[in-house]
């Protein structure tokens, strides 16, 4: 199974952006402990809403892992792109949003997402490709 991992704004800041929130490790740290001999982990990561759309109109992945950062709350575009896909699309925040500034309570990809992973720091990225491998037919 080929899976795309989609990171959005100021992901690539993991490890050293409020750590409080997000952690002391980076992406690409915690990408080497989470390894499936079954599963081809694609990761990309992008501050520019128009390269996520393209990432999730073209990836020919079976599943996609999308945390969209801040994108998450205020893009119809992204939103409109996940809905467009055929490819299943698991939303995945490190943080548990709804716990967060209110301004981040609402998901514009929620409703168009197979399903949600919030708040089990990067635990989360783990808990959607074992989904992907082990309950979602493809």
């Amino acid at each position: 199974m080929k899976l795309l991992i989609i990171n959005g704004p100021n992901l690539n800041l993991l490890g050293k952006r409020n750590p409080e929130v997000y952690g002391t490790v980076s992406f690409e740290e915690h990408l080497t402990k989470i390894h499936r001999s079954n599963c081809t982990l694609e990761c990309v990561q992008s501050n520019l809403e128009g390269e996520i759309i393209d990432q999730l109109q073209n990836s020919g992945a079976d599943g996609i892992i999308l945390n969209a950062g801040g994108y998450t709350h205020t893009s119809v575009a992204i939103r409109d792109a996940v809905e467009a896909i055929k490819t299943p699309v698991v939303e995945v925040h490190i943080s548990n949003i709804a716990a967060r500034e209110s301004f981040r309570h609402k998901s514009l990809i929620s409703p168009v997402a197979i399903g949600c992973i919030f708040g089990f720091g990067l635990k989360g990225y783990e808990l959607a490709i074992d989904y992907f491998l082990n309950h979602h037919q493809v």
